[in-house]
């Protein structure tokens, strides 16, 4: 055999080896997904933000004209009732009660003299010494006598009470929450000096769109949290409704009665007021979950147990800004996938990130 032949059949024996080996198949690519598990609503949560506020408060104010020349309390000070808050200078009602005091002995002093006269003149007329108009004389100055001194005591009370309202005081243990007036300044009867809260009876305090506020009732309850710390938490129930909603913001403010508040509700804090209210079961998922095509809504549905996907054809009743509700197609407890639902096709094998349950 020539060697043109030996090389011949060498490339067609290399060309037949070759044609024999398959083409090698990609290994399949398995993609991380995000997903969410399908868990129908059946209640809705409002929130609403307030504060802490105090059922009852007095704007305490002096009954006179004077200048102020005490104030022993600042805004968050607690009093006790009964102990002076303020006071006015007392110089000008001090010398009334004096003038008061002396009118008094001089209208006394005029009544003893009076009384002696009248017995006098009725010694005397039953001896038959002076008529009857003399007697009647003396008992007429006797009875002006003693209407002087019952007036004169009515002035020296009045004076002292008048002394009396140069210091203020409240009627109630509470927490100082505003303040009016300063050392030095004069003020007029009725002018807030200090405001003074009870700290035993707490609401909360907030406002709500006068539509929302229609569908409110007396004694519904809320769950009030603090914003600053959630944890402490305690019950609400509604004790008043607002019945006007404000002109400028069309809100109306509702009013909480605490139910055994935790000691860190303390007046003007921030609270969040939560109400719980029964709906229809419904499902939501996030938009990025929804897949159109054809006129048609679906989503990629995730087999716990192989961990492929598969579309799953729903009907979607409304769609919000990140959102949207199924009404069919889903049960609870489905797995969806909520990201990249472009790129996936029917059987894909998919990964679900560690830490998810499945």
């Amino acid at each position: 055999m020539s060697d043109a032949v030996r090389i011949c059949a060498a490339l067609a024996l290399l060309t037949l080896a070759g044609c024999s080996n398959e083409p090698e198949q990609a290994p399949e690519i398995i993609r991380p997904v995000l997903s969410v598990v399908v868990q129908p609503h059946t209640v809705q949560l409002q929130g609403f933000a307030g504060s802490v506020e105090p059922r009852f408060s007095a704007a305490l104010s002096f009954r006179l004209l004077g200048r102020i020349v005490e104030r022993d309390v600042e805004v968050g000070d607690i009093v006790k009732q009964g102990v002076t808050i303020a006071a006015l200078d007392p110089v000008s009602l001090e010398l009334a009660v004096q003038a008061a005091n002396a009118d008094l002995s001089s209208a006394e002093a005029q009544f003893a003299n009076a009384a002696a006269s009248e017995e006098r003149q009725r010694t005397l007329l039953a001896s038959k010494n002076v008529s009857q108009a003399d007697y009647d004389s003396a008992r007429q100055g006797l009875e002006a006598a003693k209407a002087n001194v019952e007036r004169a005591q009515a002035s020296l009370s009045k004076a002292e009470e008048q002394l009396g309202y140069a210091r203020l005081f409240s009627d109630f243990d509470g927490v100082v929450t505003a303040t009016g007036a300063e050392v030095g300044q004069t003020v007029s009867p009725g002018q807030m000096v200090v405001t003074v809260a009870r700290s035993d009876v707490r609401e909360a305090v907030f406002d709500v769109p006068d539509q929302m506020a229609q569908q409110m009732a007396t004694g519904e309850t809320f769950q009030v949290s603090l914003q600053s710390q959630p944890a402490i938490r305690a019950d609400g129930t509604i004790r008043e409704i607002a019945p006007q909603a404000d002109s400028s913001t069309r809100t109306r403010r509702v009013r909480l009665t605490l139910i055994d508040p935790p000691d860190a509700f303390r007046l003007g804090s921030t609270i969040a007021a939560t109400r719980v209210t029964g709906i229809t079961p419904s499902i939501e998922l996030p938009l990025s979950a929804l897949l159109e095509e054809g006129g048609k809504t679906a989503v990629w549905i995730v087999d716990p147990k192989s961990l492929t996907v598969s579309l799953q054809d729903i009907k979607v009743a409304s769609k919000g800004s990140g959102n949207f509700t199924v009404t069919s197609g889903l049960d609870a407890g489905a797995r969806v996938v909520t990201a990249g639902v472009h790129s996936l096709k029917p059987g894909q094998t998919v990964k679900i990130p560690e830490g998810t349950a499945l």
